[in-house]
């Protein structure tokens, strides 16, 4: 069902500040995460009439602004000022979870979170989890984010920041591991 202008108007305001840190997260140059965040806006609001309904409101936006990241990303590739991924990462993650044999420390055993569907549904859940992902480092929250908000497939997350599917897919474990640390920590104490 369309939306009306007002109704619209509250979500984008509602909205607008994690889009931006998004975009920020994504194309790390502030002027440019808010031309996208703009011109996803103005998309928005021109189309917002026919928006359906057939996903969350959000999801639509979040939608439009990942196309307009990814033509940002292109565009910084091609004038020169886009900035590859540190590729620096630090094992700390790991040493506090694992031992040197692969298994868990008995003290960071993941936790239970109960029934899936529950928790998902939880607005507390999601603020918590934001959290999470802004507190990750940039490199890891990027390619996370890529990967698992944006949806785009390894060999395009390789493609448009340069580095080895090898190194995408150990990005994405310790984006996981960190974010589930967190949201025990977070969520369930």
């Amino acid at each position: 069902m369309p939306l009306s202008a007002t109704s619209a108007a509250a979500h984008f305001t509602q909205l607008r500040p994690r889009l931006v840190a998004f975009a920020r997260l994504q194309l790390r140059d502030a002027t440019a995460a808010e031309d996208a965040v703009q011109e996803t806006l103005l998309t928005a609001f021109e189309k917002s009439a026919t928006f359906e309904g057939r996903s969350e409101f959000e999801t639509w936006v979040f939608g439009i602004l990942k196309y307009k990241i990814l033509d940002q990303l292109r565009q910084q590739r091609r004038q020169g000022t886009w900035q590859p991924l540190d590729q620096d990462l630090d094992d700390d993650t790991l040493d506090r979870l694992f031992q040197q044999d692969g298994h868990w420390q008995s003290t960071a055993r993941p936790s239970h979170w109960g029934e899936p569907e529950h928790v998902l549904e939880n607005q507390r859940f999601w603020q918590v989890f934001d959290a999470c992902l802004i507190a990750l480092p940039e490199s890891i929250a990027r390619v996370f984010t890529l990967r698992e908000l944006m949806g785009l497939s390894t060999t395009d997350i390789c493609k448009e920041i340069g580095i080895t599917e090898t190194n995408c897919w150990v990005i994405l474990h310790r984006a996981r591991l960190r974010l589930r640390e967190c949201l025990d920590h977070g969520w369930l104490n």
